[in-house]
């Protein structure tokens, strides 16, 4: 034994050293992975056959083993931790010689590539990865921090420390729209770096939180941290707890849980909005504070440029705070009391299956016991109830076709409770009766008539749908009568539109915060899942890039507008009308409404292609895709070379062992703050790709198996991850900065300018792990 180590333990430290030389010797980190498994695999089988690494395992032949066995002690339970007197035998990393070790690791290598990489599950929601990538590249590209980070400058500016809090809504904003931290940070300090210095600002904070901001990305949906990690989460969660349902005595997870074992990346996406919320507050109360105590340090910037109306303190409460949240709150009243609802006259034609108990309780007396500990006795005690209610009065129903006479009773039970006004048709002309709203507070002096002729509209639209519109109507019928109403909101959004557009706050910030909207807002509803979201969000970003492009060059945009209308009208023919053309009867209005919304869309596609083909004749195009290829193949073959090294730890049982340590601790909280700190101590020298694709698959089996929600556990490691951008010295966010920070901006600044912020993601994880609800609320609101 060397150095009086096990035999894994030694080989664990060389697996560490070849990669941490790997990746020290500046080749590119994706390549260096897999050439330091081949290295670490080559010097672990030659120390193996020269005799030098010697494992100590457990006699399972023992009279001891067999004793814990017979107390009922599951064999994934014993380990040389937890059973450290048990007998020991002497054996070999490799039993069967390294070459069946190399053997077994070639053909394991196929199978892991074809099932992460080529064609497993989850290849569908890493293309997500590819798409987030160029939706980020072409808005920044497009030049947009620019424009945010000038008006949030002159909005925030006035204030204490005001420059620095613009960073971080701007941050925060191109986090939810771009998410592509190195972009962000170089984009921030070659545009506000030197302003903020030029203005007095402290070299530190200035540096500090435009590092920091520069990492929302990583944890403010669309996270492709989120996206990566939740990937194999999913995968992990559910194989730990197949493993924890079998060493509790069951046959399945499904039966030991009472529910399927699942972990969506868009549930995970529900669950990071509060915490980068949360993180990105902390930084602009952090920049508060430090304007306090050094209000030389981070003075205030007033600018010359006027800002559009004086508008005063009245009116602003009145458009911007009450009118619009009192409009919101009488609406969720309203659904409250059953006014606003769904309108779907659909009722099954079947029966529907019969009462089953909420747990199963046909089991073994292990799992029971088991099952007894986990969900209580009182909740055990009602399955069994009602399992034996469900017996006794036959079994448990099948599925039937409802008789005639009872359809139509069911479906009068369904018109008798259905709500006068359809939801759908509330949010539509919410969101029109808000633009008035807003638009009438950014020009209170002009003339109104427009706008009362637009909320008149909102009003009608409710009233027609409450008194005139039954829920039987035809589509066709609805929209004919909401049709004068429509126009006359369509007459007030005109001019609300053009007054909008005179501000330069919503001009910049409304364009991406639609884009924002419609790909969150599609994830987070869970009307789909992240990969089409992602495709919304590209053909998005680059439709705006190219509207963008003509209006510098002021050249007419018409065929860009005119694709974006399509798309609505996509939307709203796609919820009115039936569009199938495989039913058996069509009728006439679906015929018009399919016939529209074909030519809506080839509209939209036309605008697509134009975009694209602006783009491409500026120039801007090509280095999208290229910039977009580069990181795309940087993360899939590290995503390779990660799984390479990662066979070679399972090789010679470095997994397994890794895995028996974590698990002979009794307090699973515990074993999740030692990975924690794990992973804190190595964000100071990997970067978030190798900890997710190396460590992550290593512990992950022991953290998820457990009892702790996996929303939470992975949200905790997202923004664990996230610190690994801004720790000294290998921080990449650092590293962006250093490189475009003037010459007067040392390293130093930007170490000392990060710390704080390095306090305050520790902070946060704090507040996370004593608060786990700010993680949970989301998803448990919004359902999965």
């Amino acid at each position: 034994m060397i150095l009086g180590l096990d035999g894994i333990e030694v080989g664990l430290i060389i697996v560490f050293l070849c990669l941490f030389g790997g990746i020290m010797s500046g080749f590119p980190v994706a390549f260096a992975i897999g050439g330091a498994g081949v290295i670490s695999f080559g010097i672990i089988a030659a120390l193996d056959s020269a005799g030098l690494l010697i494992h100590q395992a457990i006699n399972t032949q023992s009279p001891e083993y067999a004793a814990l066995i017979a107390e009922g002690v599951a064999r994934e339970a014993i380990s040389v931790f937890r059973y450290p007197e048990l007998p020991r035998i002497e054996e070999h990393l490799f039993p069967g010689g390294w070459e069946q070790a190399m053997d077994r690791n070639l053909s394991f290598i196929v199978n892991r590539l074809n099932e992460r990489v080529i064609a497993g599950q989850s290849i569908e929601t890493l293309l997500a990865v590819l798409m987030f990538v160029m939706m980020g590249i072409t808005l920044e590209r497009s030049k947009i921090a620019n424009d945010l980070l000038t008006t949030m400058a002159r909005v925030f500016g006035p204030l204490p420390g005001g420059l620095a809090v613009s960073i971080v809504v701007v941050g925060a904003f191109l986090a939810a729209s771009t998410g592509i931290v190195g972009a962000t940070v170089v984009t921030m300090g070659l545009l506000a770096l030197p302003t903020m210095l030029r203005n007095g600002y402290s070299k530190e904070l200035s540096t500090g939180v435009i590092a920091a901001s520069g990492t929302l990305g990583q944890i403010i949906p669309p996270s492709i941290v989120i996206v990566l990690l939740g990937t194999l989460a999913g995968d992990m969660y559910a194989t730990g707890q197949e493993k924890r349902a079998q060493i509790a005595g069951c046959t399945d997870a499904l039966t030991f849980l009472g529910e399927p074992a699942v972990l969506s990346v868009g549930t995970l996406f529900q669950a990071a909005v509060l915490p980068g919320v949360m993180l990105a507050l902390l930084y602009a109360l952090y920049a508060f504070g430090f304007a306090a105590f050094n209000p030389s340090k981070a003075p205030p910037v007033v600018s010359d440029r006027p800002t559009g109306e004086i508008i005063t303190r009245n009116e602003a409460l009145t458009w911007f705070l009450f009118a619009p949240f009192g409009l919101i709150a009488a609406i969720l009243l309203a659904m409250n009391v059953g006014l606003i609802g769904s309108q779907s006259t659909a009722v099954s034609t079947v029966t529907e299956v019969g009462a089953t108990a909420e747990l199963r309780t046909n089991v073994s007396p292990t799992c029971q016991a088991s099952m007894i500990e986990l969900h209580g006795q009182e909740k055990w005690d009602r399955a069994v109830a009602q399992a034996e209610e469900i017996a006794s009065s036959g079994g448990a129903t099948e599925r039937r076709d409802l008789t005639p006479e009872e359809l139509e009773a069911a479906k009068a039970e369904r018109l008798a409770n259905i709500a006068p006004i359809g939801s759908g048709m509330t949010i539509f002309f919410l969101l029109f009766a808000l633009t008035l709203i807003v638009a009438r507070g950014v020009a209170p002096s002009a003339n109104p008539l427009p706008l009362i002729i637009g909320g008149a509209g909102v009003v009608l639209a409710f009233a027609a749908d409450a008194l005139l519109i039954p829920a039987t109507m035809s589509a066709g019928g609805s929209f004919t009568l909401l049709a004068i109403p429509f126009l006359m909101v369509l007459y007030g959004c005109r001019t609300a539109v053009a007054r909008l557009g005179k501000n330069d706050l919503i001009r910049v910030v409304f364009p991406p915060l639609v884009l924002i909207v419609a790909v969150l807002g599609s994830i987070l509803g869970g009307i789909t899942n992240p990969t089409p979201a992602a495709a919304l969000g590209a053909g998005g970003a680059i439709m705006l890039a190219a509207y963008r492009k003509l209006r510098e060059d002021e050249q007419s945009a018409k065929l860009i507008i005119g694709a974006s209308f399509a798309l609505v009208i996509m939307i709203v023919i796609g919820i009115n009308f039936d569009l199938r053309t495989g039913v058996a009867e069509i009728s006439f209005e679906d015929w018009v409404a399919i016939i529209l919304a074909q030519a809506a869309y080839h509209v939209a596609v036309l605008g697509l292609l134009y975009s694209c083909w602006v783009l491409f004749t500026r120039g801007v195009l090509s280095p999208v895709v290229r910039e977009t290829a580069k990181v795309t193949s940087m993360v899939f073959t590290i995503l390779i070379g990660s799984q390479l090294l990662n066979l070679v730890v399972i090789s010679f049982g470095g997994e397994h062992y890794i895995q028996q340590f974590l698990r002979s601790f009794d307090n699973e909280l515990v074993v999740f703050l030692i990975v924690m700190l794990v992973l804190f101590i190595l964000g100071f020298v990997l970067d978030f790709l190798e900890i997710i694709y190396i460590v992550i698959p290593i512990v992950g089996p022991v953290i998820y198996g457990g009892t702790m929600d996996p929303k939470w556990v992975t949200i905790m490691i997202a923004v664990n991850l996230q610190t690994s951008f801004l720790t000294p010295p290998f921080g990449f966010a650092l590293f962006y900065l250093r490189g475009v920070a003037p010459p007067s901006v040392t390293t130093g600044h930007i170490y000392r300018g990060v710390l704080p912020f390095v306090v305050i993601q520790v902070a946060a994880l704090a507040m996370l792990w004593l608060f786990p609800g700010v993680v949970t609320i989301v998803p448990n609101l919004l359902g999965n």
